[in-house]
């Protein structure tokens, strides 16, 4: 079904090829020097450490699902996954990452 879909999608699809197409660019606006530049790690930093707790928060979804199930115990286990975060928000912000230089 995979290869049939992927080949339906070859021939229906629009194709046209032009140099510009294969330009990176962002927002429309053209590149202008090289593409290999060096970037602060703070954006790193900041790309990290939104992905980390992002991807925690969403741990929490099936739990908050499933809350009433799980009783007192599944109360505890969530708290305590909520303290892991929160030290670990505070060891980053304890090491200075949270901060913009």
């Amino acid at each position: 079904m995979v290869a049939g879909a992927l080949a339906i999608a070859a021939l229906i699809a629009p194709a046209s090829f032009n140099v510009q197409k294969g330009e990176p660019y962002e927002c429309g606006i053209p590149t202008r020097g090289t593409s290999w530049m060096q970037f602060k790690v703070g954006y790193y930093l900041y790309a990290i450490l939104f992905l980390m707790f992002d991807v925690e928060a969403v741990f929490l979804f099936p739990w908050a699902v499933i809350v009433k199930s799980l009783g007192v115990v599944g109360l505890i286990n969530v708290l305590f996954f909520a303290f892991i975060l929160i030290l670990g928000l505070a060891y980053a912000w304890k090491k200075g990452a949270l901060e913009w230089k």
